[in-house]
């Protein structure tokens, strides 16, 4: 590969795990810290560096929307693209490639981009922003002094309230404002239940596959996970009752387990219930898109099962709202309420009341159960969609899991192929999708793969079958 001396972006590294668009974003921040690029110089055109390094035009182009988003660049129209006026940047610190950081994953599950089949995104396309736009001017007109404050750290009484009569209504949680804490997103209300209901060296029961997050946060926690089975009826509980009897809680996604999408069975969700009832155990509902079920109505929450006290119901606007608002709720207990009160107290700082009063209004004016309703009938089409082009393009190389509701495929790989390596590849192409392997607990080659390689693609962003299919020849000569 070829490269003029005074490109500022020397020869990728095809077997390094960062992605191609992350070490062009690192070699031009680089070299603007060590000043080869200072700021008001131009930038390469995406199109000609794209050229020069042999990529898709879509790989230079994410590494520039995270240069621009973090305010190294500004576009200057038929100008081009410069290195910010007036940037200063020290020269990054290079750790020794013999002292790899343990702790660091090449896999992101809280991505900053826009890309084909990016997990975790809503359909960002259909969102009403007309009407987001107009309720949030009419909340920074009737802003007072009093709402420039510290914002209440439990959450706004308002929305405390709106999210309990919408729970009551759509899950069939039966709860009080004052059971309901915002926070900041799902990492940020597991950090609360384990400041607040565990302790180092207790055990919890995991599922295998499962979120990754969770099993990292509770690693620094210094909480033992445990990893329990899933199989076509969620939580395997009595590999659990194996496992760790007298573990202290389990985390659960019930309504579509993350990421196999299948659903906790009632038996499965009693056997549940019962164990955490005769230990004095919890459980921690994760349905963080409970709201999304094509074969018939959403089904109820666990938590409207809980007579015990026992369940702590995890919910989040992220997947029907967007990522970036930085909003979920816990529902606790009523007995627990007061120790979550204190801790919050010790620990959180609240989150912005803008944000929140903006959220109320679209509650409780219609637009988030009319947003809901619209989202799930669009997104049944659109999963339909997509899995019919993937179909057509990859053939007989991919066999798609059949699923009740969910925002994301599971393609398995048929005959010998690494999942993570057609991840890499698709990453390196300007697509996402996130590896089966990564989920699992055993590191992706254990028994617990006994079903083999697959990968994770959201749908929600696909607009049409023909796009799908498009996008599925790209795949396909990736395989």
């Amino acid at each position: 590969m070829t490269i003029d001396k005074a490109m500022p972006v020397p020869p990728l590294d095809p077997s390094a795990a960062e992605p191609y668009y992350r070490q062009i974003y690192d070699r031009l921040r680089n070299a603007m810290a060590s000043g080869l690029l200072k700021p008001g110089d131009r930038i390469p055109a995406a199109r000609a560096l794209a050229k020069e390094l042999g990529l898709a035009r879509g790989t230079v182009e994410v590494a520039y929307s995270l240069l621009a988003a973090e305010g190294y660049t500004e576009a200057r129209g038929q100008a081009g693209t410069i290195v910010t006026p007036g940037l200063r940047l020290r020269m990054p610190v290079v750790r020794p490639a013999s002292m790899p950081d343990a702790g660091a994953s090449a896999v992101s599950f809280r991505p900053d981009s826009i890309l084909p089949f990016q997990m975790g995104l809503p359909a960002l396309d259909a969102f009403p922003r007309k009407i987001w736009a107009r309720l949030g001017a009419r909340c920074i007109r009737a802003m007072q002094p009093a709402d420039m404050t510290h914002p209440p750290v439990y959450g706004s009484p308002m929305l405390r309230a709106e999210i309990a009569a919408y729970l009551q209504v759509s899950r069939g949680i039966s709860c009080t404002p004052s059971q309901v804490f915002v926070t900041s997103g799902y990492r940020h209300s597991m950090e609360l239940i384990g400041l607040t209901l565990l302790k180092a060296g207790d055990r919890v029961w995991l599922e295998n596959p499962g979120y990754p997050p969770t099993r990292e946060l509770l690693r620094r926690m210094q909480i033992d996970a445990v990893a329990v089975p899933v199989d076509g009826e969620g939580m395997v509980v009595a590999e659990g009752l194996r496992l760790a009897p007298k573990a202290r809680a389990a985390v659960v996604t019930p309504a579509h387990q993350s990421p196999l999408c299948v659903s906790l069975s009632l038996p499965r969700r009693a056997a549940l219930l019962d164990w955490a009832t005769r230990n004095k155990a919890w459980i921690v509902e994760d349905d963080y898109d409970g709201e999304y079920r094509y074969a018939s109505r959403p089904l109820p929450a666990l938590k409207s099962l809980d007579r015990d006290g026992r369940v702590l119901y995890a919910g989040t606007f992220s997947k029907v709202l967007f990522p970036s608002i930085r909003l979920a709720y816990l529902v606790v207990p009523p007995a627990q309420v007061e120790r979550f009160e204190d801790v919050i107290h010790a620990f959180a700082g609240g989150s912005p009341e803008l944000t929140q009063s903006i959220v109320t209004a679209f509650i409780a004016e219609g637009h988030f159960a009319r947003h809901i309703q619209r989202m799930r009938r669009l997104y049944a089409e659109r999963r339909d969609a997509t899995k019919a082009g993937l179909e057509s393009a990859l053939g007989r190389r991919v066999r798609i899991d059949p699923q009740p509701g969910g925002m994301h495929l599971v393609l398995r790989l048929q005959g010998r192929q690494s999942d993570r390596r057609l991840v890499a590849r698709m990453r390196q192409e300007g697509l996402y999708a996130e590896a089966l392997a990564d989920w699992g607990m055993d590191g992706g080659s254990g028994k617990e793969r006994k079903s083999g390689p697959a990968i994770l693609l959201n749908f929600t962003n696909v607009e049409t079958q023909a796009m799908a299919e498009k996008l599925g020849r790209r795949i396909a000569r990736l395989l």
